[in-house]
């Protein structure tokens, strides 16, 4: 088995549950905003997160869900201000402390940050929205603890697309043989499997349980809390993965 070299984390669905009640009312707050009538539903939303890219989201929901509406000439700039705000909305949800970090998370950040092993993220969501919740949730300083942050759209392709987790890779130095992912969802997985990544943990949730994961090493319900937990996941276990 390789070194650990670095762990590469996900954000949405893998550090904290945010897609639920973090984005979708974030959406739907920016949506009431403008003056329209959509409204995400939990279920919608499920759907709608078969896509990935919070911009390339709503262009799916107008293009699969909502086709009666009358989109503006400027479809493009219609989308990125509607998204723009929605991100303001998610930002100050993060600011009240709305969403917490998923089972295990903190423990396992802070284990290899004492250890001295590089962490990255990668991630299709904003630079704004890590941000706000790395921020919200371990600290003003906790973004400094990680090596390489490659978010939003700075590749040109989000995942399944494997271009976020080479970008990071290439960053870092790095094989995908040298690395372990965290991730929450069959879009994740085969994002980091088509970048030559082997060594893949998911953590499933509500929205992702059912998903394909047949690439990744190991699938739990979360990394554990306690060492009694049987899916206890800390340096140890992944040096076993």
């Amino acid at each position: 088995m390789s070194e650990i070299a670095a762990l590469i984390f996900d954000v949405d669905g893998t550090l904290a549950d945010t897609e639920r009640d973090g984005h979708r009312i974030a959406f739907n707050r920016a949506f009431s905003d403008a003056g329209l009538d959509w409204d995400w539903s939990v279920e919608l939303y499920g759907k709608l997160l078969s896509v990935t890219g919070g911009k390339e989201r709503i262009k799916f929901y107008l293009s699969d869900f909502n086709t009666q509406f009358s989109a503006p000439a400027d479809l493009d700039g219609f989308v990125a201000g509607l998204h723009a705000a929605k991100t303001e909305h998610y930002k100050a949800l993060m600011a009240d402390g709305r969403i917490p970090l998923r089972t295990g998370v903190e423990r396992l950040i802070l284990e290899a940050r004492k250890s001295g092993i590089p962490m990255a993220i990668a991630t299709t969501t904003t630079m704004d929205n890590v941000t706000a919740l790395v921020s919200s949730t371990l600290g003003e300083e906790a973004l400094s603890w990680f090596d390489v942050i490659g978010a939003g759209d700075i590749v040109p392709n989000k995942k399944p697309a494997p271009d976020i987790f080479s970008w990071v890779l290439k960053q870092m130095d790095l094989s995908g043989s040298q690395v372990i992912v965290f991730e929450d969802s069959g879009h994740g997985v085969t994002s980091a499997a088509d970048a030559g990544i082997d060594r893949i943990i998911v953590t499933t949730n509500d929205y992702t349980a059912q998903q394909d994961f047949s690439r990744a090493r190991v699938v739990l319900p979360n990394l554990g809390m306690s060492a009694d937990d049987i899916n206890y996941v800390d340096l140890a276990y992944l040096g076993r993965v």
